[in-house]
């Protein structure tokens, strides 16, 4: 009987991670209709789309560096969401990582490539973490929905940023051609991001976003903090209880999220074929609006970091696949964002199916042990903390 309950619970483990791909599907589908009505053939579209996003050693490139935000915000919002808190201040995140990254490379650009890198990266870190702790501190003392004061704080990066890059930090060259493009100089070559197997693109913050991930793991489901956090976001009143300090750990969830988004920003602007910061006016002009699309990746690996590995990475493809189809059957470039937009859709409404279906799974085998202790005294130890989760 235990080893029926246990394949029924691992089955509905698997049926739930398939509910997002079935999303996608479904998305597709009502592409192809699209593709359809506007007299493109969607076989041949798809095919641009998969071979444009995963046909070649380029194309593979484009979608790894694609994904590299995605996945680090991504991780920041499994972190936050384990404590019951939502971030939807990717965005501005990202802009204050990178602003902060800048100036570090700017006010310190006498260090050596050995200290250079890890500094803009701290900073890079250190920026969204300041950034994620304002609402989280503004939530847990305050009682401010999160959600509003993320939004609204990524409307004060992007105006703080088109301030620094339009006058102190913009570049003196755009001064005197009178462009006034806003954008700062060329950044130290100690502080860009080494390249991975010679590539003139492909630099380490792939790798870098899938450490970060592994690491969202390990604290999440290996150390005490991870455990606090996780009993914050499943019952703040027993956690307060437990002696649990509740605001703080509030406070630290958005904070470690907005580090993750932060790291992105100062990815993105080491990481860049310019080796600059540069906008168009929007955040969307420097993050490419990774900041929300990083939490379709998060929902799409089901909220967990090491599941949105793989998420973060087709859902990169399907940004740069996207982009080759436009091209392949000339089809407007607003049929790709709405698209895009589908898979949101769609990957967020089945969310809520998924979630449905794990809690059911629980519902109806937790009385199989309380039945079998009542005719047997227990033969082990309890279930180690996280490890249910882990799986």
């Amino acid at each position: 009987m235990t080893s029926a309950v246990t394949q029924r619970r691992r089955q509905s483990k698997y049926l739930a991670f398939l509910i997002p791909v079935g999303a996608v599907v479904a998305a597709l589908l009502i592409g192809a209709i699209m593709l359809v009505t506007l007299g493109a053939n969607p076989l041949e579209g798809f095919q641009a789309l998969l071979k444009g996003a995963f046909g070649s050693k380029d194309a593979l490139i484009a979608t790894a560096l694609k994904a590299t935000p995605l996945l680090f915000v991504g991780v920041g919002i499994t972190i936050a969401f384990r404590a019951n808190v939502i971030n939807i201040g990717g965005e501005g995140q990202m802009v204050a990582g990178g602003l902060l990254a800048t100036l570090t490379a700017l006010t310190l650009p006498d260090l050596s490539a050995w200290i250079m890198l890890p500094a803009v990266l701290i900073a890079g870190l250190v920026g969204g973490a300041m950034w994620g702790a304002v609402p989280g501190a503004l939530k847990a003392y305050f009682g401010v929905n999160e959600i509003l004061s993320t939004i609204m704080l990524n409307v004060v990066a992007v105006q703080l940023m088109n301030y620094l890059l339009r006058g102190p930090l913009i570049d003196p060259g755009e001064l005197e051609r009178g462009t006034r493009i806003p954008q700062t100089a060329r950044l130290q070559e100690g502080a860009d991001l080494p390249l991975l197997f010679g590539d003139g693109r492909f630099h380490i913050g792939p790798l870098v976003a899938v450490l970060a991930a592994i690491a969202a793991y390990i604290l999440l489901w290996r150390t005490p903090l991870g455990y606090r956090l996780r009993a914050v976001g499943l019952n703040p009143d027993a956690s307060k209880y437990a002696g649990i300090p509740v605001k703080r750990t509030i406070v630290l969830a958005l904070t470690f999220s907005g580090a993750m988004a932060g790291l992105a920003g100062a990815v993105l602007v080491f990481g860049s074929e310019s080796h600059r910061m540069v906008t168009d006016g929007s955040t969307a002009g420097f993050t490419g609006s990774a900041g929300f699309n990083g939490i379709v990746a998060a929902l799409f690996g089901g909220l967990h970091p090491i599941w949105t590995i793989p998420a973060s990475f087709l859902f990169g493809g399907l940004l740069v696949g996207g982009n080759a189809m436009q091209r392949a059957v000339q089809v407007p470039s607003a049929l790709i964002l709405a698209l895009n937009g589908l898979v949101v859709v769609f990957v967020v409404a089945t969310d809520r199916y998924r979630k449905r279906m794990l809690a059911r799974d629980v519902r109806v085998d937790a009385p199989e042990p309380l039945a079998s202790a009542s005719n047997s005294p227990p033969t082990g130890g309890p279930e180690p903390p996280g490890e249910k989760d882990a799986s």
